[in-house]
């Protein structure tokens, strides 16, 4: 990722077995990651029952945020493409109980189909 991706929030992909130490007491047995993007020091990470959102704060990053979203709890979402002029895509998840979405600018490049068919597996089940 580019430190310019990163200081516009633009998401790149993150190997899934590459969280498993910072994930370790988040995930409950038999949860395994499917998909997960960074954005700067963020993640959404997809598994098959939930979205974890990793919110790291802090200039040192020591504080981090774990916000769990079950896939019961999202009323819709959206994935908007990038385009031939427009280099970059977009997430929005509504999530029950709030009036904005969660949204999230993805790089060109980004597994666009990969976030919307994690996201449709977990609520259409």
């Amino acid at each position: 990722m580019g430190l310019l991706d990163g200081l516009f929030g633009h998401g790149s992909a993150v190997d899934a077995a590459s969280l498993r130490d910072r994930l370790d007491g988040v995930l409950i047995e038999g949860e395994s990651v499917r998909l997960a993007f960074r954005i700067i020091r963020d993640l959404f990470v997809f598994t098959e029952r939930r979205l974890i959102l990793v919110d790291v704060q802090g200039v040192t990053g020591s504080k981090i945020e774990f916000t769990s979203v079950p896939y019961r709890a999202v009323v819709r979402f959206s994935v908007e493409t990038a385009g031939t002029f427009d280099l970059d895509a977009e997430l929005k998840i509504w999530v029950s109980g709030t009036g904005e979405p969660l949204t999230r600018t993805l790089k060109k490049g980004t597994d666009v189909r990969g976030i919307q068919r994690a996201l449709a597996e977990g609520v259409l089940r």
